[in-house]
């Protein structure tokens, strides 16, 4: 049986953040924490399935995200918690559902944005060949969870910044590549290589599931900025409506314009599909390439700053609610910001940036094996989120619900039920990490079990109780 701690120890809870954030705002969040997605990372799918099997499977998680988000921003709205997902899953299932909500939020939060730092760090590289590009992400982890503990408001704004340059630059590129673009290119060998949609193709398109879905992963974190939202009712719903048609929008056009300029396999394992398909086009010597190099860096700023926002929050909520040491729910004196939990989870992910050269799973880098992690961790999530707001419908149907989930319940039928197809891919494809997840979750779930303490010592929470 654990100690209960002491009033000093579990004091920070009581926290609340600051109510600052507009709809404009919470859209820049929603589409920055993903749209790095739009850059890189997407390409590695057409390794597996060409551009064909990659199109199908996109639009069945593109069908998944939009379902998902309509359905989810129910959840968001009547429920505006920074846990987001945590808070849903409590509320619905008790301690046990926010563990496993939480756990699966913290791995898709916390292990995305070492990966996206590499990449940053092996960007700017390019740039200064002589800076080591993991002292570059560690540079980017300093600079950015500072930026976050000097204030929301100043961090939001930010991110609304590069995501829009981010969003111009995606729109230059179909531009400029649009007078050299061809059916004929997208199409050839098309299904996994081959011309023809066979065997090899179909396990192609289940195997890059996990591709699509960077398109689209972390939307879902704006949702913990809900308590700082000004007016939550009205501004997460337009946030959420609009990011996803947008992430949308954007995930459809470069795919299709980068992968009929040339020959797609050329693209298939790099990290620069856009630069280097827009160097097809205009030639390496053009003054849009060297603009594409320059402002798509934006577009990995935009994803890793709002993560980390994202981040810090889900263990801000985790904490004030006792399922992490409540050390970690204390906000800052001066800027009213999660610091400690803004370097709680840097310091996790610069110990997996220092790990990547010398730490292997599976025959594939630590950084490969986090991003997957992190995807694994989003769909567990995104299953207990739809199956929590199906429970809420039957246990508490006189909840204030501002927004309601759209066709309702066949939206969140639909995003369960490919949410489980993707969660099976997963798992098929990529079975001693799914190992690792479980053997992760059992260990968390031993720390839960042995600290209910903390949980009962931390501050109520109307949100989370419901009717408890």
């Amino acid at each position: 049986m654990s100690a209960i701690p002491s009033p000093a120890a579990s004091a920070p809870a009581s926290g609340h953040l600051n109510k600052v954030l507009g709809p404009l705002q919470l859209w820049g969040i929603a589409v920055g924490l993903v749209i790095s997605g739009e850059y890189f990372g997407w390409s590695y799918g057409w390794n597996t399935a060409g551009t064909l099997g990659f199109l199908v499977a996109t639009v069945l998680v593109a069908a998944m995200y939009t379902t998902f988000i309509f359905s989810f921003t129910e959840l968001s709205t009547a429920i505006p918690h920074a846990g987001g997902p945590f808070a849903y899953a409590r509320r619905a299932f008790g301690p046990t559902g926010g563990f496993i909500a939480g756990f699966a939020t913290l791995v898709e939060f916390v292990f995305a944005p070492p990966a996206i730092s590499l990449a940053i760090g092996a960007y700017l590289n390019v740039q200064f060949p002589s800076i080591d590009p993991k002292m570059l992400a560690l540079g980017a982890y300093v600079v950015f969870i500072a930026l976050n503990w000097v204030g929301v408001n100043i961090a939001a704004t930010f991110e609304l910044f590069v995501t829009l340059l981010a969003i111009f630059e995606l729109l230059v590129f179909m531009g400029v590549v649009a007078p050299g673009w061809s059916m004929a290119n997208f199409v050839a060998n098309g299904w996994a290589g081959g011309s023809v949609l066979d065997g090899k193709a179909i396990s192609g398109i289940f195997a890059s599931i996990p591709f699509a879905i960077w398109f689209f992963l972390a939307i879902e974190g704006a949702a913990m900025a809900a308590e700082e939202a000004r007016d939550p009712h009205r501004t997460i719903p337009l946030a959420y409506t609009t990011g996803i048609v947008t992430l949308v929008v954007l995930a459809f056009g470069v795919m299709v314009f980068a992968g009929g300029v040339g020959d797609w396999r050329q693209l298939a394992n790099i990290n620069d599909p856009l630069p280097q398909a827009m160097k097809a086009v205009v030639g390496a010597s053009s003054g849009w390439l060297h603009m594409m190099v320059w402002i798509g860096l934006f577009g990995l700023i935009a994803s890793f700053h709002g993560i980390i926002m994202g981040y810090s929050r889900q263990i801000f909520a985790l904490a004030r609610a006792g399922y992490l040491p409540g050390y970690f729910a204390a906000l800052s004196p001066r800027f009213n910001t999660p610091h400690r939990a803004l370097v709680a989870g840097g310091v996790i992910g610069v110990a997996a940036i220092f790990s990547d050269g010398w730490i292997s799973f599976g025959g594939q880098t630590l950084t490969a094996n986090i991003v997957t992690m992190a995807v694994l961790g989003a769909i567990v999530m995104y299953l207990i989120s739809m199956a929590a707001l199906f429970k809420l419908r039957a246990s508490e149907p006189q909840l204030h619900r501002p927004y309601t989930a759209p066709f309702y319940p066949v939206f969140p039928a639909i995003a369960l039920g490919l949410g489980l197809v993707c969660l099976g891919a997963m798992v098929w494809f990529n079975t001693l990490l799914t190992v690792l997840f479980l053997v992760l979750m059992a260990l968390a779930y031993i720390y839960f079990r042995r600290t209910a303490g903390q949980r009962a010592a931390a501050a109520h929470d109307d949100l989370l109780s419901g009717n408890d």
